[in-house]
């Protein structure tokens, strides 16, 4: 019990240095390459808070265990709604970007429900984990198009105070170096809260489908959280949103995709009847949130996390 509680607290500590490179690297990275930091949340910190997803879920593939791979990713994209984004509206409110109300949103629940007809027959193949990475290349294709497109997205962002004084200290290398560091940091931190949360529950007697879809989603979205906190508090909003809505589209088209292509998954009953539905929900329930004056406010933040409890319960129960 000792030596769980120890790796926990390491976790945390790990966790929250991650968090703080990521967002401090990624911000001066999307300056640096003359890029809106929404485009830097949607692709680059993304991808690097979703990669304990991914490699949790390959190797709960590869060790025969499908339940823990797709509980996994059904919730943490519920967590990174719900929860992650709740908690960091609570905290700080988030003002996002018209970009998002009328793209980036759209997208997330497209994707959202075209994993739907690939998973119909309780079973994910090489031939959807194909047609998934296509999706994630097509949407990464086109999330770089429009940011090419639409400069003036940059908006008001600021250089941060440092580099304003000492501009020739500001190169695309450190900002990739600060960003490595915390993704690194990130993946560390949610393996170590990870581990010690499942051997607890799996002390407990708990199902593989009920660790994933709870334990194991809420840990590897805590990079996500970490992440989002961070942003929130640093006046970084776009990279905040953008990071749970690319999170959510990679965790189906890229976790899925790459997960399904290495060895094939099947679908529980219980999968599809409970958790699908309710990401599918909490995703559409997005439109209204981030609709209201383009702001998600303590309110929203509120909603947010109530829906998240309700349908962990549903779910559960």
């Amino acid at each position: 019990m000792t030596r769980e509680i120890l790796l926990f607290i390491g976790g945390v500590g790990v966790l929250y240095f991650g968090a703080e490179w990521l967002v401090r690297g990624s911000s001066r990275l999307a300056h640096s390459l003359g890029v809106s930091p929404i485009v830097v949340g949607l692709t680059v910190v993304s991808m690097g808070t979703s990669a304990p997803e991914l490699v949790i879920s390959v190797v709960a593939s590869l060790s025969g265990n499908p339940d823990l791979a797709v509980g996994n990713v059904m919730g943490s994209n519920l967590a990174n709604v719900g929860l992650v984004l709740a908690i960091s509206a609570i905290l700080q409110p988030l003002h996002v970007s018209t970009r998002v109300v009328t793209r980036e949103v759209p997208v997330m629940i497209v994707i959202t429900v075209l994993l739907l007809p690939l998973i119909w027959d309780l079973h994910l193949g090489r031939f959807e984990g194909f047609l998934l990475l296509l999706m994630l290349a097509s949407y990464l294709a086109y999330v770089l198009r429009t940011a090419k497109e639409d400069p003036e997205d940059l908006g008001e962002y600021q250089v941060p105070a440092e580099d304003a004084d000492n501009p020739s200290s500001r190169t695309i290398g450190r900002d990739v170096l600060f960003v490595l560091l915390g993704v690194a940091g990130l993946v560390l931190g949610a393996f170590a809260i990870r581990r010690s949360a499942v051997e607890l529950a799996q002390a407990m007697g708990v199902s593989e489908l009920i660790i994933g879809v709870t334990l194991v989603s809420i840990g590897t979205s805590l990079p996500e959280l970490a992440t989002c906190v961070v942003a929130a508090f640093r006046k970084e909003a776009d990279i905040a949103v953008g990071n749970i809505l690319g999170s959510n589209v990679f965790n189906i088209a890229g976790v899925l995709g790459v997960t399904s292509l290495v060895a094939p998954l099947e679908i529980s009953p219980d999968a599809l009847r409970f958790m699908y539905p309710a990401v599918v929900f909490i995703t559409v329930l997005m439109v209204p949130i981030v609709r209201m004056r383009l702001v998600i406010r303590r309110r929203e933040g509120f909603v947010l996390l109530g829906a998240y409890i309700a349908l962990g319960t549903w779910i559960l129960i």
